[in-house]
């Protein structure tokens, strides 16, 4: 297996020195899946893609979130990409590749059932869990585990940097382990800048929630593993409805022992008393979290959820808490106008693709305000709404407000 010297990415983890990265911006049109290339952002892009082959780490948009890519093949660079965002070792990576052909270098086989998912929805944000073979990527990538999670991006900037870099890249969230995922370059860069090897900037991402990852099991059932940009229901338009599976029995057995990603470096762990390693990214840890205290109120109606959350936040103000507000558009009228210091609307309930590509950027805009104590409003769990109220909880740590 290839191991570059990687000594110095070493160096930039070690001293956090924001001119160690390299901030790439590219200046041409990007329109759906289409990329036009001007002749210095092809430069631009060969450069970044050099940096990979090289053991580099490089931040790079796709249409969910800003990717983390390291060559999959090597583990001094994907012990990077770890170091870097201060990601336990037992969370598995997803690979990208930029065509469909890349996947059988990758894997032993592939089911008839994952194949219709891929027909439907590659290019696109939808992980595939399949059997890795041996040898072919770095240990690290796997967790330890004998499956691999693939996916093809559809975003322009992602397939060109990947032809380029011509090797199967391994790309976490470009974000410090357990905070909100970035959805700009400028988001990467407050959370990594010093600590990775460039940052390939081409604007926002589009969907703003990491791709839904799946595993097909033997008989063709769909195990959802994360909930994302794909949903259920078009899921189950392709496999049908009896074939898609929310909830495996490993993920609630997970569900039951999550704990913050600090755990994974305390003396239990290194003792060998770890929960179990999960087989796909997001299962087990805290993630996407502002650094204030954040809680998600539910009710059965919207006046109950706003009259709730009006008298914690106004308790919360007496306290001395810089307060937040995370609702919808449909109930801002149900707040008194000074609800709380620093209020964010994710959009109209009724178009949960606005609430998806906003939901991480403002959670970052509750850490600008300084907001200490930070209240979210539950949405219905169908379609899109099953992925943001999956970020929101992790991010919540599980704290759920009943306002009955």
């Amino acid at each position: 297996m290839e191991q570059p010297d990687d000594s110095l990415f070493a160096v930039q983890r070690q001293t956090g020195d924001i001119n160690t990265t390299v901030y790439w911006e590219l200046h041409s049109a990007v329109e759906a899946s289409l990329l036009v290339q001007t002749e210095e952002d092809r430069s631009v892009i060969a450069e970044a893609a050099q940096m990979l082959r090289a053991g580099g780490t490089v931040a790079f948009p796709t249409e969910t979130v800003y990717g983390l890519g390291a060559d999959a093949r090597n583990t001094a660079a994907v012990e990077a990409v770890f170091a870097a965002k201060g990601r336990p070792s037992d969370n598995p990576l997803i690979v990208h590749i930029a065509d469909r052909s890349a996947l059988d270098g990758l894997v032993t086989t592939v089911h008839p059932m994952a194949e219709a998912l891929i027909d439907a929805f590659w290019p696109g944000p939808l992980t595939l869990v399949l059997p890795v073979r041996s040898g072919v990527l770095s240990p690290l990538v796997t967790a330890g585990l004998d499956t691999v999670g693939v996916r093809m991006p559809d975003h322009p900037v992602a397939l060109a940097l990947l032809s380029a870099a011509a090797c199967p890249v391994a790309a976490p969230s470009a974000n410090r382990s357990g905070r909100p995922s970035p959805t700009l370059a400028s988001h990467v860069m407050d959370d990594l800048a010093g600590y990775i090897g460039g940052v390939l900037d081409g604007g926002a991402a589009g969907v703003g929630l990491e791709s839904t990852v799946v595993q097909v099991q033997p008989d063709g059932t769909i195990a959802v593993l994360r909930p994302g940009g794909i949903t259920t229901e078009q899921l189950a338009a392709v496999a049908g409805a009896d074939a898609v599976d929310t909830a495996p029995a490993a993920v609630v057995e997970l569900a039951a022992v999550e704990a913050d990603a600090s755990f994974a470096s305390g003396p239990d762990f290194a003792a060998g008393n770890s929960s179990p390693g999960p087989r796909a990214p997001g299962m087990k840890y805290t993630h996407y979290a502002p650094r204030g205290w954040l809680g998600v109120v539910r009710g059965v109606s919207p006046q109950r959820v706003a009259a709730e959350a009006t008298l914690l936040l106004q308790a919360a103000q007496q306290d001395g808490e810089i307060t937040g507000l995370l609702l919808f558009t449909e109930h801002k009228a149900l707040y008194p106008a000074d609800a709380a210091a620093c209020v964010v609307s994710l959009g109209s309930l009724s178009s949960p693709e606005e609430g998806a590509r906003s939901l991480y950027a403002a959670l970052r805009r509750f850490d600008e305000a300084g907001a200490t104590y930070i209240l979210a409003e539950a949405c219905p769990e169908t379609g899109l709404g099953a992925a943001i109220m999956n970020r929101l909880m992790k991010a919540a740590g599980g704290s759920v407000i009943d306002a009955g």
